[in-house]
């Protein structure tokens, strides 16, 4: 049985089968913390939205395309994970959570995002990373606390110059991408302390020697004939670099916890939800 049994009572809407999926969940959690990743759910039970004081959501890895309207009654949702599901467009009840600090849609079918999402206000963590995108939404230009921006494999040419305005960003992770010139924008974020392009098209990389809050630069698997030019005590990755990282060791795991909030694992991936 066990999940297949859960996929197949997904598509059955009657109480006792949404009952078994939720196995239960019928009142408020103590730790005001709901994970319903991997239930296989095409939509989300309603009465979950009655938990109003509830701090975390995790849905990831389901079936989900829409969301019910009372979801806004989480005015106290801090975290929302919303990846690894069939989004086309983000259900703009989303925007109402003007709580939400870090907020998940990573890993759907995303090609925008609405000019609404600059109501949140307090988001300081946004994964778009794996969807359609084409080009960076400029509303993300507006969320002013945003430290951490996860917009990796998508098909990103540019980004807008607007992007220099978010200074309390910190981490930009845009590997696997379509970028065939280093973001200009970048070169006015002094206050950077992270930079992935890895796994693009930049041909000529130019110097970042002048950006004093840079640790980190990842440029690999990029067709560039040079290094770029860092300040002392940066750390490059990539090809010409002073060090030679053993692989995957960029995946991030160590850099995250020492300058970010959260690992680079989605919380679908995880076997206990933060």
């Amino acid at each position: 049985m066990g999940n297949s049994l859960k996929t197949i009572l997904a598509f059955v809407p009657s109480n006792k089968c949404q009952k078994y999926l939720l196995e239960d969940l019928e009142e408020m959690p103590v730790d005001k913390m709901v994970d319903l990743s991997g239930r296989q759910m095409r939509w989300l039970p309603v009465h979950i939205c009655s938990f109003r004081e509830l701090v975390k959501l995790y849905l990831s890895d389901n079936n989900l395309n829409h969301l019910p309207p009372e979801l806004e009654q989480l005015q106290n949702l801090q975290i929302l994970a919303l990846d690894f599901n069939n989004f086309k467009a983000l259900p703009l009840v989303v925007c109402t959570l003007k709580q939400l600090c870090i907020l998940y849609l990573g890993n759907n079918k995303l090609c925008s995002l609405p000019l609404e999402l600059r109501l949140l206000q307090n988001l300081k963590t946004l994964w778009i990373e794996s969807n359609c995108l084409q080009y960076l939404p400029e509303v993300v230009c507006e969320l002013s606390l945003l430290k951490t921006l996860h917009a990796g494999s998508n098909a990103l040419r540019t980004l807008p110059p607007q992007l220099q305005c978010l200074q309390e960003l910190r981490t930009i992770w845009l590997s696997g991408n379509l970028l065939s010139e280093f973001p200009p924008v970048l070169l006015d974020m002094p206050f950077l302390e992270v930079i992935d392009v890895d796994r693009n098209s930049i041909r000529f990389f130019p110097s970042l020697a002048h950006l004093p809050g840079l640790k980190l630069v990842i440029y690999d698997h990029n067709p560039c004939r040079n290094a770029p030019k860092v300040a002392k005590g940066v750390r490059r990755v990539g090809r010409w670099s002073e060090e030679t990282p053993e692989p995957r060791k960029r995946s991030g795991a160590v850099i995250e916890i020492t300058l970010d909030e959260k690992p680079l694992i989605p919380p679908a991936a995880r076997t206990q939800p933060e």
